[in-house]
């Protein structure tokens, strides 16, 4: 069941990311609420129109920008531009984020800074650069993607959980600084959700997993999403700082 929240039509949401798995499927989501999806992409100017037909076809607008999430220069410029000429941005969803699993002893400095560049460094300068245009909006939502891997840490993803563990120390921050302009910002950390990466798992894999979820399941991004849509309505207008896990009860 999909809940309607009417304050998304016509709200102007930029979604890092969007390409495929959970980002997509936010961004999707959002479009069948009536909103105008931003989204970002690097390079594929063909990718780029076809997100953003399959945005409008479920029922929303969709501007793409070219940028990538830790250029800074041409992300700041990409959205001053759409911001000036277009409207003022009032949602965001930082969930543009790569992964290594590696062990830590095997671990290279340029994965470290590659893992925390795009997750971390990412996420807060998309904030930073749109915290002016923040101002000028209504009713702004921040939400951060985070991971269960950032709070109970795992084996083989050292980097990965530092990355997502500063993304919840960061929105905390952020939620206290900017609550007073009536600018909100929340986290939500996923546990195993069904996506390409997690379809890459063998069979065996995926089973040992799913006996340490009490619901004893892989999560899916349509459930991600339904939450994601929630933090960027009024009907959570009272809510800001907060972390919340969509895991199964795998971290209780």
């Amino acid at each position: 069941m999909i809940a309607t929240y009417s304050d998304l039509k016509n709200k102007v949401i930029l979604v890092t990311g969007a390409g495929r798995g959970i980002g997509k499927a936010i961004g999707l989501a959002l479009a069948s609420q009536g909103a105008h999806v931003v989204f970002n992409y690097r390079g594929d100017e063909a990718k780029a129109a076809g997100l953003k037909e399959e945005f409008e076809k479920a029922g929303g607008k969709a501007t793409g920008l070219k940028f990538d999430v830790t250029d800074y220069e041409a992300m700041t410029k990409a959205i001053d531009e759409f911001t000036k000429t277009v409207a003022p941005i009032s949602g965001l969803v930082n969930n543009a984020g790569i992964s290594k699993d590696t062990l830590l002893l095997r671990l290279k400095p340029d994965e470290i800074n590659s893992i925390i560049d795009t997750n971390l460094k990412g996420c807060m300068l998309v904030t930073q650069a749109l915290s002016r245009n923040f101002l000028r909006a209504e009713n702004v939502s921040i939400v951060n993607m985070g991971s269960i891997v950032g709070l109970m840490g795992n084996a083989s993803q050292a980097a990965y959980a530092a990355s997502k563990a500063g993304i919840i120390g960061f929105s905390k921050s952020v939620a206290k600084e900017l609550a007073s302009r009536n600018v909100r910002c929340n986290v939500i950390c996923p546990g195993f959700i069904q996506t390409e990466m997690t379809e890459a798992l063998n069979e065996k894999a995926k089973e040992e997993y799913s006996k340490a979820i009490p619901l004893a399941r892989f999560g899916t991004t349509d459930e991600v999403s339904n939450l994601t849509c929630f933090l960027l309505s009024q009907a959570s207008s009272y809510m800001t700082g907060e972390v919340l896990k969509i895991d199964g009860g795998l971290y209780i």
